[in-house]
């Protein structure tokens, strides 16, 4: 009897893979902001300017150097499970926040869609947000992304973009690449930040051997 190739088996039984999903992670802080975090902030906010995309948005774009350290701790020791669980790096790496800035919306608004250049991992903290408040991440593997045409069900090969609510307290981290937007529906502070690594990347042989 002649054996099946394994296409022809796949054909048969009709198995559709999911390739290459995007990880986005979330995870609630278990405690509040202390009075000195609120305080920091506070201050944060009160040294704010104009901005673009939403209300205002913090002169000093470093925050992290200098305030709300506790915060930051907590937030590195998640990127640090992102790396080992996602990214799974063989060589050592030091993953680390570069930029990190708070944005003050006091308004009903959608944000633009956008990106974040030159890092690998890209997260925010929700400070504080009203009930209904959303981030948008869109796909842009999908197949409406490239034709346009409705789809009588969304899943994950269909939808162009996953809507997700957002708490107080609340820390999200994804791929830098990940285009995304916000839907504000009223007064939100968040945090953002941008996270990059030093390190030997790629190997000679490869020649794409790289020292940062």
């Amino acid at each position: 009897m002649k054996q099946k190739t394994q296409t022809e088996t796949f054909i048969k039984n009709k198995v559709i893979f999911s390739l290459f999903p995007t990880p986005l992670y979330l995870i609630h802080r278990p405690i509040n902001l202390d009075s000195t975090e609120e305080k920091e902030i506070e201050d944060i906010v009160n040294d704010t300017e104009p901005a673009d995309t939403k209300d205002y948005v913090s002169k000093d774009m470093y925050i992290f150097d200098t305030k709300l350290k506790k915060l930051k701790e907590f937030i590195e020791h998640n990127i640090k499970i992102y790396v080992e669980e996602i990214l799974n790096p063989k060589e050592e790496l030091d993953f680390y926040i570069t930029q990190s800035w708070v944005n003050v919306t006091t308004q009903a608004l959608a944000t633009f869609k956008h990106h974040h250049q030159n890092s690998i991992i890209s997260g925010v903290f929700y400070v504080s947000v009203k009930e209904n408040d959303k981030i948008q991440f869109y796909n842009r593997n999908s197949v409406l992304h490239q034709m346009g045409f409705d789809s009588m069900e969304y899943n994950s090969w269909t939808a162009s973009a996953f809507t997700l609510e957002v708490s107080n307290n609340t820390l999200i981290l994804f791929p830098s690449w990940l285009e995304h937007n916000a839907f504000v529906v009223g007064h939100r502070i968040s945090i953002a930040f941008n996270v990059f690594a030093k390190g030997m990347f790629g190997t000679k042989n490869s020649t794409n051997e790289l020292y940062l």
